[in-house]
C-alpha cells in the first residue's frame, strides 16, 4: 500500500516489521523478514531520512516507527511537494518558450529564422499542410482542452490520411475529457486504424506539434490557437519540448484502455483531481487544467468523497493515500 506513496517493497516491509515488533533490532528484523542485514540497514536509513522513525523517549538509543496514519500523511505531503516542484519546472519551461516567442525577429517568416510566426486561420492551415507534407519520419502532437471541434477534425483528416499512406510514425496525446465525446473518440480510433498511436492524460501541456524532431509548432496564445502559431527550430528549445512530450506520453493511457474501475480503483483523472485539490488548487483551477466544467469537478469530488466515506476533503486526501490512490 505504501508503495503508491513512494516506499519501495523492502523499506515498507521493514517499516511494517517495526510496527509489529517495535523492539526488534537489525539482526532480529533480518531473521524475521528473511532479508539481508545490509538491506535492513539501508531500509532503516531511508525510513530515518523520510522522518518515519522517531527516537524513543524511554530509550534514546532506540528508534521507533511513527504511526501508520502519520507515515501516510508524511509521504503524501512529500509527494505533493514533488508534484509542485515538477509543476514549477514545467512552468519555467513554458516561460522560456514564451520569452522566445516574444523576441523580435529581423525577418519574420524567413525559413532561416529560428522562430517563424503566422497569424490567421488560412495562414496557419497552409503552413501546417506544408509541414505535414514535407515530414519524413515522425509527427508528435499534444492536444489539450477536451473535445476538438468538428471543423478542426475535418481539417486534419486529409493530413492524417497522407501521413498514414507515407508510413510516418504518429503519436498523439489528448486530454482525458475527450473520452466523453463520441465524435472525437471515433476520429481518434480511425487514426489508430491508420497506424497512429493515441493516448489520453489527465493533464496535457499547451497544444504542440513536433515534426521529425527538428521543427515544433506552438500556439502564440494557448487559450486561442486560431490567433496565431510559432514555428521553432532552435535545437535547445526542441530538446525541452521533446522531453515534455515524452513525459506526457509516459503519463498517458492508451485510448482503448478502460478508465473506470471497481470500488477500490481510481481513474487517472480522479487521481490527478485529488492531487490538485490536495495541493491547494481551487475547483475552478482544477476544472481548467483537466479540460472539464466546474460542475464536473464538483460532481467527481462528491462521488470520490462518498466512495472514501470522508466528511471533508482533508480526510478524503488521507483516506485516498491509505488506499494508494495518490
Amino acid at each position: 500500500m505504501l508503495s503508491a506513496l513512494g516506499l519501495n517493497e523492502t523499506t515498507e516491509k521493514v517499516y511494517r516489521g517495526l510496527l509489529a515488533f517495535p523492539g526488534f533490532g537489525v539482526d532480529e528484523l533480518s531473521a524475521h523478514l528473511l532479508l539481508p542485514e545490509a538491506d535492513v540497514h539501508a531500509a532503516l536509513d531511508e525510513l530515518a531520512d523520510l522522518a518515519l522513525l522517531r527516537v524513543s523517549r524511554e530509550d534514546p538509543g532506540v528508534r521507533l516507527p511513527v504511526s501508520l496514519q502519520r507515515a501516510m500523511a508524511i509521504l503524501l505531503q512529500r509527494q505533493q511537494n514533488e508534484l509542485e516542484a515538477r509543476r514549477a519546472q514545467l512552468a519555467a519551461s513554458r516561460e522560456q518558450v514564451t520569452a522566445l516567442l516574444t523576441e523580435p525577429t529581423t525577418t519574420p517568416g524567413a525559413s532561416g529564422d529560428p522562430i517563424e510566426r503566422l497569424l490567421g486561420l488560412d495562414a496557419i492551415q497552409g503552413r501546417l499542410e506544408e509541414l505535414m507534407t514535407t515530414a519524413t519520419e515522425e509527427v508528435l502532437t499534444l492536444i489539450p482542452g477536451g473535445p476538438q471541434a468538428p471543423a478542426t477534425l475535418a481539417a486534419a483528416r486529409l493530413l492524417d490520411e497522407d501521413l498514414a499512406v507515407r508510413g510516418l510514425t504518429r503519436r498523439s496525446v489528448y486530454q482525458d475529457s475527450m473520452r466523453a465525446d463520441r465524435t472525437n473518440m471515433d476520429y481518434a480510433r480511425w487514426t489508430i486504424g491508420l497506424g497512429a498511436q493515441v493516448r489520453t492524460a489527465p493533464l496535457v501541456p499547451p497544444r504542440m506539434i513536433i515534426v521529425d524532431r527538428r521543427i515544433a509548432v506552438l500556439a502564440l496564445d494557448p487559450d486561442a490557437t486560431a490567433r496565431g502559431i510559432a514555428v521553432l527550430r532552435e535545437p535547445g528549445v526542441l530538446a525541452g519540448l521533446l522531453a515534455l512530450f515524452e513525459q506526457t506520453w509516459s503519463d498517458g493511457t492508451d485510448l482503448d484502455t478502460t478508465e473506470a474501475g471497481g470500488e477500490d480503483d481510481i481513474t487517472p483523472t480522479e487521481r490527478e483531481l485529488l492531487r490538485m485539490l490536495a495541493a491547494g488548487l481551487t475547483d475552478e483551477a482544477a476544472a481548467k487544467r483537466l479540460g472539464v466544467s466546474l460542475r464536473t469537478v464538483k460532481r467527481r469530488m462528491e462521488v470520490l468523497m462518498r466512495r472514501l466515506d470522508a466528511g471533508s476533503r482533508f480526510e478524503a486526501g488521507l483516506k485516498a493515500g491509505q488506499r494508494g490512490w495518490l
